[in-house]
């Protein structure tokens, strides 16, 4: 136990450690998506974890969260959007795109999140912005479309793109407003917010598996589903979310968000090992670009 607790309180204080497990998890999160196909539907599975993990979070920070009651109330839009966006749209986005495209396209994907952030510090915080870093985002958009559309300029022009490599774009705008957001968030706690968001998550994902009823679409998890389940609960939306709350925490959003640029790395790494998608001359082209941008988008003066 004394092991445990010293190992959890230095681990505590390490943002590269922690993020860098952030981004491995959220990695696995692509193959968990590609796995789902067949074992549960979208929506379900984006229901179901928030009921995990708000089943877990509870019994442990229920009592602090009614004593954080006031600010919750003083801020409670901004709670709400914040699990709606960072949490329901960009999870069910996600686990819907990875019907219609590979994992290694959901995972090269995230890598467009901190492009996406810096450019919400320039519009919205008026960020001082330099050349570098304009060409770093264009660089890093120009790779997300060839792998879009896989570096066939016909697919360009007629713009036949894949309708799961759109939705994944959009849930990573949702998650960089989600991540610019935390640096706003109430003076708490950061588990306990994040309860807070779990339970709005799960409130707001109920629509979504009502929308699956009706379309005749939704499919409860099977045997295989439910471990998924438990893995995507777990890892992706448990742990990887404290420890990039705390990540943030301790070094700001900008910088915690260039660890993003690990998702597509350990995502392709683990498509083609554990599914054996093939990854492509398109892949890497898109990938180095992507990375990249990034690099390009984070030089200072």
């Amino acid at each position: 136990m004394k092991f445990l607790n010293s190992l959890r309180q230095g681990l505590w204080g390490r943002a590269y450690v922690l993020l860098v497990l952030t981004t491995l998890m959220w990695a696995g999160n692509g193959i968990a998506g590609r796995l789902a196909i067949g074992e549960v539907s979208p929506m379900v599975l984006t229901c179901l974890r928030w009921i995990v993990v708000v089943a877990i979070l509870l019994p442990l920070v229920g009592r602090q969260l009614v004593a954080e009651w006031a600010k919750f109330k003083a801020r409670w839009l901004f709670t709400i959007l914040m699990g709606v966006f960072g949490f329901t749209a960009f999870n069910a986005l996600f686990y819907a795109a990875a019907h219609h495209t590979s994992a290694v396209n959901l995972t090269i994907f995230q890598g467009s999140i901190p492009v996406f952030v810096l450019l919400g510090m320039i519009l919205v915080f008026r960020a001082r912005v330099i050349p570098l870093q304009i060409l770093g985002m264009i660089v890093t958009l120009i790779g997300v479309i060839m792998v879009s559309v896989k570096a066939d300029w016909e697919i360009l022009k007629t713009l036949a793109i894949n309708i799961g490599d759109v939705w994944m774009l959009i849930a990573c705008v949702f998650y960089s407003i989600y991540t610019l957001g935390l640096r706003y968030r109430p003076e708490m706690p950061g588990l306990v917010f994040f309860a807070a968001m779990a339970v709005v998550a799960f409130a707001s994902s109920l629509p979504l598996v009502g929308v699956e009823m009706i379309q005749g679409t939704a499919q409860f998890p099977t045997p295989k589903g439910w471990l998924i389940l438990l893995y995507v609960a777990l890892l992706p939306s448990l742990l990887s979310q404290i420890f990039f709350i705390r990540g943030v925490e301790l070094i700001g959003p900008a910088r915690a968000g260039l660890f993003v640029n690990l998702v597509p790395v350990f995502g392709a790494l683990l498509a083609v090992v554990l599914l054996g998608e093939p990854f492509a001359t398109y892949h890497a082209l898109g990938l180095a670009l992507v990375l990249g941008g990034i690099w390009l988008a984070e030089r200072r003066r």
